[in-house]
């Protein structure tokens, strides 16, 4: 016991030096300075292309909001990832090893050998599904949906209405999600690429812009084309390439983005258009737990039949009902027991 009890204020000693750290150098593997950056990005093209012209920017409750994407997408999220989940992860891989003879998980775990690539492919989409589930959970569970409902709160959607959710939420997402990733030999490193990708598409989910399907595609295709461009054509198709060809296949993994992958777009992944009903303050009677659970992806959507896009939501109430008298003030919200 003692030697987890190490691990745990070993994790929360290091966290301390990471935290010092990220406010004191700004870089490009700064996740402190992502948020910011990410969220003025998305901040600005809710002035210049607003979706709801009458919402102003600065809408109701958006420095409420802004608190909570401080304290759940940095300080508390990562606190446990860095510390609990260290904890957790060598209990279980200790008990494999006492029940299964020296069975060690994660040495034989086949990613630890693949590209970089692949490692962040998998580790996206498992936990991206992991979270289509516990999302359901909270929708289905009485007991969650009352913490949930901090979330479902938002009368005025803006991008910072991404991350405004109770502090138990956390603990539901993280406890379940980190485990199978770390398992998966998903290190810091990988889960910070990962967060930084799912945290700009969580604001584009909730924000207050429209944007069609090609220019998406766009953005994706670039991400995928840098990957392909730095790591695989140096390494297996073209050794010693020149600059222009490697400028080239880049921007035909573009156009393959814009015309192919453009159309379906938003049927893959999750969108302002879509999201927009997860948030309506009336369920379909059919759905009374709710539809559109989707965080990044839509496809699970779509697989499991909970999609459903009616009409145009631009305008439609947000919340659910008697949400007028939900708790409207920051420690009111954080109360450990929510009641309806």
């Amino acid at each position: 016991m003692g030697n987890y009890w190490d691990i745990f204020i070993n994790a929360y000693e290091g966290y301390a030096s990471y935290l010092w750290n990220e406010i004191t150098n700004p870089g490009i593997k700064n996740y402190f300075y992502w948020l910011i950056g990410v969220s003025l990005f998305f901040f600005f093209l809710e002035v210049l292309i607003p979706w709801r012209k009458k919402q102003g920017a600065i809408r109701k409750d958006f420095w409420l909001d802004a608190f909570y994407m401080f304290f759940n997408f940095f300080l508390f999220s990562l606190i446990i990832y860095n510390a609990a989940s260290e904890v957790v992860v060598n209990l279980l891989n200790d008990g494999i090893k006492s029940v299964f003879n020296g069975f060690d998980l994660q040495a034989v775990n086949p990613l630890r050998s693949m590209p970089l690539w692949v490692i962040l492919l998998v580790g996206f989409v498992v936990r991206d599904f992991v979270q289509w589930w516990i999302h359901r959970l909270l929708h289905r569970s009485s007991f969650l949906w009352n913490y949930h409902k901090v979330h479902h709160s938002v009368e005025q959607m803006g991008f910072a209405a991404h991350l405004r959710y109770h502090w138990m939420e956390n603990i539901v997402y993280r406890s379940i999600e980190y485990l199978p990733l770390a398992l998966l030999g998903i290190g810091l490193y990988d889960f910070f690429i990962i967060h930084i990708f799912t945290l700009a598409w969580g604001h584009y989910n909730h924000s207050n812009i429209t944007i069609d399907g090609k220019i998406t595609g766009a953005i994706l295709s670039s991400l995928i084309g840098l990957i392909i461009v730095n790591n695989l054509l140096d390494v297996q198709l073209m050794v010693g390439a020149s600059m222009m060809s490697k400028i080239l296949v880049f921007f035909v993994i573009v156009l393959f983005g814009v015309f192919a992958l453009g159309p379906f777009m938003k049927k893959i992944f999750n969108s302002p258009e879509m999201h927009i009903w997860h948030h309506a303050h009336d369920m379909p009677d059919d759905k009374k737990y709710g539809i559109n659970f989707g965080l990044t992806l839509a496809i699970w959507d779509y697989i499991f039949g909970t999609a459903r896009i009616p009409h145009n939501g631009r305008d439609i109430k947000l919340g659910f009902p008697n949400v007028e008298n939900f708790p409207n003030t920051l420690l009111q919200q954080l109360k450990f027991n929510i009641k309806d």
